[in-house]
């Protein structure tokens, strides 16, 4: 079986080939590709794998391009994890925002908006290539802002493409773990969009378990979610929030503890790689030595800014173990390839999932996963506030693709002003000059 990994210089791709080697199943990928534009980071990463594979004598064969249609042909899964403008660009999008006394972060907000607007015409040209010299392929969506960049493809690929996160993995995790539960066997009741859902329940062995939790003030306290948004809060909305909607929910918080800090997210990590690649050129550098203590630092650093601000501390090193976004990828490929039946949280396109939404609108939800693809599960109603929210940023995202699509600098100023982070007309437009000044690749906004 043949794998494709766009973005194959991505300095996270290592945690998916970790997860392949460990795969010894019959049907197993035999061949990985890698593609990206930058054949120096190509190698970078070609050795890092190398080193990985050492001593596995069943390991998958790689082989690195920069000819996007080379990398596609043949392909019986792409994997789509691309960084249009790098980490400059993210780190741009931070102090462009930020500038404005708005978020900036990479995918939610007004960072997420100006990512979207460069990324979204970058995929669907894959999309359009798959969809012409790999027909057959099921396509993977990793690239970020994940939702809105699966649903961009979905129009030129339908239901072969899906997307993949690993936070609401991460956040059952750590609840069934509390609880004192097994993560793989419970079920676990999560709705909304990309890095805009509430975990409702988690089910084990028929009975809900979260109402035990929400009463335990102590046990509520925690983890992750319960030290960033606090018990009270937690209480109040009787569910536990994805921790992207730390920036909805603490939002001024959020914007401040960003301003004060040394340096955003994005310039801290494009700082970061640029260190490991350039040390990566040097022939004599230990590959996988080097690749996992600029991980470790990485991972420990994440929504560090969030955590300052709600005061949690350090991230417990439990949130520190790997078995994320690799794995729910690898259990996809693996339900399809071989109809492994399964249940995963994923981005796939609505239908009747979601009352408030279009068939079409990608939503993330629990979905049955077979030979055929991804099936969303029914699930409840939103209560009222989840709704408007998701409402709310599912318009911005439809404004988003309508000005990738048209050019319009109009649609682009209204996906800016309607989102609830952004609180002006004129903020908006201000921030589109400033994107589009600092982006070449929105020199198509007119």
């Amino acid at each position: 079986m043949r794998l494709t990994i766009l973005g194959g210089g991505g300095f996270r791709l290592p945690l998916v080939h970790g997860a392949l080697l460990g795969d010894h199943a019959a049907g197993r990928v035999t061949d990985v590709v890698l593609h990206d534009l930058d054949a120096g980071r190509l190698t970078a990463i070609a050795r890092v794998l190398a080193d990985q594979a050492a001593g596995v004598p069943d390991a998958p064969r790689v082989t690195v391009t920069t000819d996007l249609d080379e990398a596609l042909r043949g392909a019986d899964f792409v994997f789509s994890a691309i960084r249009v403008g790098g980490l400059e660009g993210r780190a741009a999008d931070e102090r462009i925002a930020l500038a404005e006394g708005v978020l900036g972060q990479e995918t939610v907000g007004a960072g997420g908006i100006a990512y979207g607007l460069r990324t979204v015409p970058v995929a669907v040209d894959i999309a359009r290539r798959v969809a012409r010299l790999a027909p057959d392929a099921w396509v993977i969506n990793f690239t970020n802002p994940a939702g809105l960049v699966t649903e961009a493809m979905a129009r030129h690929l339908g239901d072969r493409v899906i997307g993949i996160c690993d936070s609401p993995v991460g956040l059952g995790r750590r609840v069934a773990r509390v609880l004192g539960a097994d993560p793989d066997t419970a079920w676990i009741d999560y709705v909304g969009l990309n890095h805009l859902g509430w975990l409702r329940g988690l089910r084990i062995e028929g009975r809900d378990e979260l109402p035990r939790l929400l009463a335990d003030t102590a046990l509520l306290g925690s983890f992750e979610e319960g030290k960033l948004f606090g018990p009270d809060w937690l209480r109040s909305l009787g569910a536990i929030p994805n921790e992207y909607l730390h920036y909805y929910y603490f939002n001024r918080e959020a914007v401040r503890a960003y301003q004060e800090a040394k340096q955003t997210r994005g310039a801290f990590l494009h700082e970061q790689q640029a260190r490991f690649y350039a040390e990566m050129e040097r022939p004599d550098a230990p590959a996988l030595e080097t690749w996992d203590r600029t991980r470790a630092e990485r991972e420990a650093t994440y929504m560090a800014h969030n955590r300052e601000a709600a005061g949690a501390g350090e991230r417990d090193a439990s949130d520190l173990e790997s078995g994320g976004y690799e794995q729910v990828a690898l259990a996809l490929m693996r339900a399809i390839a071989h109809n492994q039946r399964t249940t995963l949280i994923l981005n796939v396109r609505n239908r009747t999932t979601l009352s408030v939404l279009d068939a079409d609108a990608v939503v993330e939800v629990p979905c049955f996963v077979d030979a055929n693809g991804a099936h969303p599960v029914s699930v409840s109603p939103l209560p009222a506030h989840a709704a408007g929210l998701v409402l709310a940023v599912k318009a911005v995202e439809r404004e988003v693709l309508a000005a990738a699509d048209s050019g319009s600098r109009a649609a682009a100023v209204k996906a800016f002003a309607l989102h609830p982070l952004v609180d002006s007309v004129t903020v908006a437009r201000r921030l589109v000059d400033g994107y589009t000044g600092a982006h070449p690749a929105l020199a198509y906004l007119r």
